[in-house]
This record gives C-alpha cells, structure tokens and sequence, in this order.
C-alpha cells in the first residue's frame, strides 16, 4: 500500500418508504441537508469527502459519505521527533476502514443532521425511520460479538460479518475487520451520533490528540443513549483512548446525570497512568507494549476486584432515595414520573408496593422502549405489570389522562425546559393534572463551583438550559405555588457545602387544605 495513494472509505444511509407513509425516501436529502440530485465534495484536513446519492427515488433512497484520504496530508505537521512519527503512518491499512476519520467527517459533513436540526421538516427529524447503515470494513478486535454489544443495545439489527485475511487463503483465519450492517427504526440524528461515537471506540485508536473538550464531544453525542448503555464505562474508556484523566471526569459527569446503577470511579480502567496515557499504536499496542486486548481483560479484572468494595452512593442514588422518600411522606399511592427518561425511578418505585399505581411519561418513543425492556414488563406477573403503564407525551401539553393522581414527579426534568416554554409546563402540570402533590428536584448551579473538572459558567449536562441557584428556584417555586394554589417547601440532597449548598435541590408542593399540607 504505497504512500502516495489515496485510500477510501465508503459509509452508506438507506431509507425505503413505509407504505402509506406521508413522507418520501428522498426526504432523506432535507434531513442530511445535501441534495440528493447533485453530488458534493467537502475539503477534510485529511484528503476529500464526497456526498453522493447512488439511488434516489420516492420508495427508495441511499446517500453515500466516501472519504479519500491522503495518507500524506493525514501526517502533515507532525513532528518527527514525537513518538506518533513513524513510516506505519505512511503505509498501513487502517486509513481503508471506518475509524475515527469518519467520525469526524460525520461531525463535519453532517453538522446540522447530527444535531437533529431541519428547519423545512422539523417533524420529520424527530420522526423514526426505517434506516440500514453499511461499512464495508469496520476494525474490531473484538469481533462481531464486541459489535453487537456496541449497537444492539441501541435498537439496531446487527449483521457484523467477519472479513478474512485473504480469501485466497481461509487458513489464515479472520481479519480483526468486520463489514458492518444495521437496521432499524430510526432518527437520522441518533444513527449518526451511534456512528460518531462507536466508531473510534471499536477502533480503539484516534488520529488525533485528545484534549479536555473531547469529553463534551461524547457527552453531547451521546446526549439521550450513552448513559443508559449498559456498556457505557468501557465506551467511554475506549472513545478517550484510556486516558485516564480524561476517564475518570467524562464518567464522573456520566454518573451525575446517571441512568441505573452508582458507578465506582475506581472501577476505570486504570491500565494507563495520568504520565502515560499514549493513545494505541497502528499495531494495536500501548506505548509500554501492552496489547488493546491485554489491558482490557486486565481492566475487567480490577473492575471486578474493585466491584467487591461497596463504593459510596452516587448523587443519582442519593436523589431517587430523597424523591421516594418525599412521596412516603405525601402518603402518595397513585404516582406519575413525568420525563420519566429510561425508568431509573420508576424501577424504584415499581420495587415498592406502597405504590399502587405507577406511570412513567416521557416524549421519547426509544426511551420508553428501553424502559419496557430494562422493567421485563413483557414477562412481568400480572399483579406487578398491572401497577405500571408507560406514555408517550410532551410534558408542555395538557393530558386529560394524568389527572387526579397523589402525586407527581419532576426529577431533574425542568432544567432541561427551554424558560419560554416554562409556563407551558407549569399549566400543564400544576394546572391541568393538578396532583396532590408535585415532588421537583433540579441541579442547584452554586455547587458547580465545587466541581473542579467542570468549566466555569459551563452546565453539568450538554442538554440544561439553564442551572438555578437556590434563589432563582425558590423564586420559581414559590410564584407557582402561589398561582396554582400549593404550599412548597425545600430540601436539599446530596453532600452540603457550608456556603454553596447542596448538588441538588428538591421541592414538595402539596395542595393547600390537603392532608399534609400543614
């Protein structure tokens, strides 16, 4: 493979229409913002990408993203005195498949359909459709089972089909490349943010430096699925190339804005120390000679080890405890989770027969599958399936069907409001279901001054619009209570500081002349 050819890298998005749907294949071009009659070329740092569209019709519609990489270009400015200087970077076969280079074409080519954003059809971008991704060569060393674990979680059909070393020789055995096929019902900005992100980390290499702002790259990317995964830790461990630092923060961040389970930081991968935290070579191995596959079963081994220490509860934890906590005191029976996300809470609350009725609304249609399947409900006795039901709605929108409950939750739901759209919710919540009580909990911004990785004026989650001081959320509370007749009071949860409070800020509303509302 000689230095002065370009080598290419193909990455395919297939639509076909449902019948009797009211949109055509061809919409596809609206939501990936590239016309499907003309092709385009898009200068990269490291050679050309070009959009092109080999079938497009109303019923069926496929556009191609191929980059020609100049292995040349992809070295230029490196310095040969570096450790990354070597002739493998000139002649090797990584630059043919599918790794970080096209995950930065994706941000780059696909900027705005990443971002879920389509000013013509903004109903369409928030619209599954029926997708099939191809990539003719994808490097795993982990096989098509690692593949699986990566995308099925996600919603995907996963076809991976290894690709050998040469078929002239089967003897040779299996290549560490797989050629990748996915299917699914699916928003065009969620299959792009899974490829962005999935990518590199079955890779297991980037091309370029990482820096402290490649955590909000992940988070923002993974914004909605990553800290539901049930493979998040090593995804984040392999998308920050072990760097331990980088780690240690992008899951500390994960585990505040938290799914399930607490999370150990000293369950990460602490196989490359903060004074060697190389990235992988083009032969797989860490700078110390360690193979990829070496130091994860090493990591795996300690994240076992370290699992036997019981490791303090995360402040996710520690809020759904003061939320269930809150509703005991309420005396609620009948509860609604509204933004109820992927059923972190309403595992809780379903494991408590205090609670004889549960419901969990939420706006995404994916996030309430992940909770139907994370809950079992499909296998669930009928005594426990029977307490739950799952809705889809907008929280911003009255639903005749939510009214006349005990009790209502907001948790950590509000922040993630845009403040015009505020007042809509309050009605909705406060005014037409009207519960007998109203538990809201949301970050209390003061203490983000305490979080020594977060920077300053930045906001815990890529998604807030905004963080209250304690201030701002009384004011707030305070002014709703009083328009919808409640009484609020205010604890806080999580470890407090004397000047800044705590992380997180939690009101109760309860109805005025209701038992309780004292």
């Amino acid at each position: 493979m000689g230095a002065g050819k370009n080598r290419r890298v193909l990455l395919t998005i297939t639509c076909v229409r449902d019948d009797g749907a009211e949109w055509v294949a061809t919409d596809l071009g609206f939501l990936l913002h590239k016309n499907p009659g003309r092709g385009q070329v898009f200068e990269q740092s490291y050679g050309v990408a070009h959009v092109l569209y080999p079938e497009a019709d109303e019923e069926r519609c496929t556009a191609a993203l191929l980059l020609e990489i100049d292995p040349v270009r992809l070295v230029r400015g490196k310095n040969r005195g570096t450790t990354e200087f070597s002739l493998g970077q000139y002649v090797n076969d990584r630059p043919y498949a599918a790794s970080s280079l096209m995950s930065v074409a994706i941000s780059t080519v696909f900027k705005s359909a990443l971002h879920g954003k389509c000013e013509q059809r903004p109903e369409l971008a928030a619209t599954a459709l029926p997708l099939r991704i191809e990539l003719p060569a994808v490097p795993c060393r982990g096989g098509a089972e690692t593949v699986e674990r990566m995308f099925a979680p996600l919603g995907w059909e996963v076809r991976a089909t290894p690709i050998p070393l040469d078929p002239a020789f089967p003897e040779w055995g299996e290549s560490h490349y797989v050629r990748l096929e996915l299917s699914g019902m699916m928003r065009v900005a969620d299959a792009l943010s899974h490829l962005y992100v999935l990518l590199p980390v079955l890779d297991g290499s980037k091309h370029y430096w990482l820096a402290a702002d490649e955590i909000d790259k992940l988070l923002r990317a993974g914004s909605g699925w990553l800290v539901g995964h049930p493979e998040r830790a090593w995804i984040t461990r392999r998308y920050l190339a072990r760097k331990n630092s980088l780690v240690r923060t992008a899951l500390a961040r994960l585990a505040e804005i938290d799914d399930t389970t607490p999370e150990s930081l000293d369950a990460i991968d602490e196989t490359v120390t903060d004074e060697d935290d190389s990235a992988t070579t083009e032969s797989g191995e860490l700078s110390g000679g360690t193979t990829v596959a070496a130091a994860d079963d090493r990591a795996a081994s300690e994240v076992a080890a370290d699992a036997e220490e019981p490791a303090p509860p995360s402040l996710a934890v520690t809020r759904r405890a003061a939320v269930v906590r809150a509703l005991h005191e309420v005396d609620a029976r009948r509860v609604l989770d509204l933004g109820c996300g992927e059923g972190a809470l309403l595992r809780q609350l379903l494991a408590d027969k205090a609670f004889s009725e549960i419901v969990g609304v939420d706006v995404s249609m994916r996030a309430l599958r992940i909770t139907q399947r994370r809950l079992r409900l499909d296998r669930a006795p009928e005594r426990v399936a029977k307490r739950i039901t799952l809705r889809q709605g907008a929280l911003t929108y009255s639903d005749a069907g939510l009214r006349g409950f005990d009790a209502a939750v907001l948790m950590e739901v509000i922040e993630h409001v845009d403040p015009p759209r505020l007042g809509a919710l309050e009605q909705a919540v406060f005014g037409s279901a009207a519960p007998g009580s109203v538990i809201v909990t949301t970050p209390n911004g003061e203490y983000n001054a305490l979080f020594e990785t977060l920077p300053a004026g930045s906001f815990r989650h890529p998604d807030h619009r905004f963080e209250w001081s304690r201030a701002e959320f009384e004011a707030w509370a305070r002014r709703v209570a009083e328009k919808y007749w409640y009484l609020v009071r205010f604890e806080p949860v999580g470890p407090q500081d004397p000047a800044l409070g705590s992380p997180t800020q939690l009101a109760v509303f309860e109805k005025r002349g209701e038992k309780g509302a004292a």
